[in-house]
């Protein structure tokens, strides 16, 4: 959520920087207005209780004293409705202030390109050289039917489209995925691991952006008298361990390393990457979240790609890193790096990871606070996320890019320990 004061102070600024999400947020300017008709009724609601406490005073006064204290008293008999309808009309703005700010997206980060969509991402770096194979390529979805790892067919039975039956050395090569990027992220990237519930809050989505806006997109349980929602990701539960707490600022960054499976709705996405396990309503996934001082967030945000890089670095698979233009960013982030691997089968690169810093605007939707000493004011942390990455799509790219001739799927090196085999046939 952006700071209101900040907001009313800068409006054209804010206006036109957020402009270039290629929305129309024109409605912003009715802020200042609120913000003055706030402060106005502040200001009468605290007078009339300044008035009010003073009447009481003299009228104490008087009545110690055995003295007529009715003209007092008809001053002020109406000052309790009179304050409670000020009360009414301050409570009624500042719900407004507030849904107004709580569907206004965050401030894109002045380093990154501006542009309409994801074609107007702006490539960093390449990584690897895609294989070329001397025989036609197939995708991960007719790999997987013939080595009898992956099955669709019994899934949709057990559930619907967009799910999968992981089997025999399909069931091992994701859990040994996510073995490994755990292993690697708490082990040598100094994070700490957690599995957090898989089931959240409503006051967690608001937190950390996924509410008010992108509900349609979430799975609600209908259990009588709660508000349970499955986890979209787990940025949700993470970023929540420390929603309405005061951090000692001495000890950040935290680094956290966290697994969850996620559950996505896909609204909206009807036609799109139907086929196969590229865009699923439940997936795995290792999430790094990071809670960090504002002069040292952006240090943060490269030093997290880079840990999120090293995974496919390991594993041997090709990709590139693109910064995302101002049209194509999340409604939460101020600056988004997207990882994409070669995808052999479509001959381009897909995204695997996304890299983010939201500086203050989780952190104040979710009220995270540090003390830089014991003495000094609260501020508010900034808070980083990023893949570390989505499993399933790294699923794909290793059997696509490790595909061979006969149909079997070398594993990478470095996942041999945790598969037991060298080769699925």
């Amino acid at each position: 959520m952006l700071d209101l004061k900040y907001v009313t102070e800068h409006i054209d600024q804010v206006v036109e920087r957020l402009s270039q999400r290629n929305g129309d947020f024109s409605y912003l300017y009715e802020l200042v207005t609120l913000q003055d008709q706030r402060k106005e009724f502040i200001s009468s609601v605290e007078s009339k209780k300044a008035l009010r406490n003073e009447s009481s005073k003299k009228i104490g006064e008087l009545k110690r004293n055995k003295q007529d204290a009715t003209h007092i008293l008809d001053q002020v008999k109406d000052l309790g409705d009179e304050i409670k309808t000020l009360d009414e009309k301050l409570k009624d703005i500042e719900l407004k202030i507030f849904d107004i700010l709580a569907n206004t997206p965050n401030l894109c980060h002045e380093s990154i390109p501006v542009g309409k969509d994801e074609n107007d991402n702006l490539e960093i770096k390449k990584v690897g050289t895609p294989k070329t194979f001397d025989f036609e390529v197939v995708d991960h979805v007719e790999l997987g039917e013939k080595l009898d790892i992956l099955d669709f067919e019994r899934a949709a039975k057990i559930t619907g489209t967009r799910f999968v039956v992981d089997k025999g050395l399909g069931a091992r090569l994701e859990r040994s995925l996510i073995q490994f990027m755990m292993d690697l992220h708490s082990r040598h990237n100094d994070y700490t691991e957690i599995i957090p519930p898989f089931i959240v809050n409503e006051q967690s989505m608001f937190a950390t952006g996924q509410f008010p806006k992108f509900r349609e997109d979430s799975f609600r349980l209908e259990l009588k008298d709660q508000n349970y929602y499955l986890n979209p990701t787990a940025e949700v539960p993470t970023i929540n361990l420390y929603r309405d707490e005061i951090l000692d600022g001495t000890k950040l960054p935290l680094k956290y390393c966290s697994f969850t499976t996620a559950f996505r709705s896909e609204a909206g996405s009807a036609g799109r990457d139907t086929r196969g396990i590229l865009r699923q309503h439940q997936f795995n996934k290792v999430e790094l979240i990071k809670f960090s001082t504002p002069e040292d967030s952006y240090n943060e945000l490269e030093s997290m790609l880079l840990d999120s890089e090293e995974v496919l670095k390991q594993l041997g698979l090709p990709y590139r890193v693109v910064s995302l233009c101002t049209g194509d960013i999340g409604f939460g982030m101020a600056k988004t790096y997207d990882i994409e691997v070669w995808i052999p089968s479509q001959h381009k690169y897909r995204e695997i990871g996304s890299i983010s810093n939201a500086e203050d605007f989780q952190a104040r939707r979710a009220n995270i606070r540090f003390k830089r000493t014991k003495d000094s004011k609260t501020e508010y942390v900034h808070t980083l996320n990023g893949s570390g990455l989505a499993v399933g799509r790294t699923m794909i790219a290793i059997m696509e890019n490790y595909q061979n001739k006969d149909g079997s799927i070398t594993i990478p090196e470095v996942l041999v320990p945790y598969m037991g085999v060298k080769v699925i046939n």
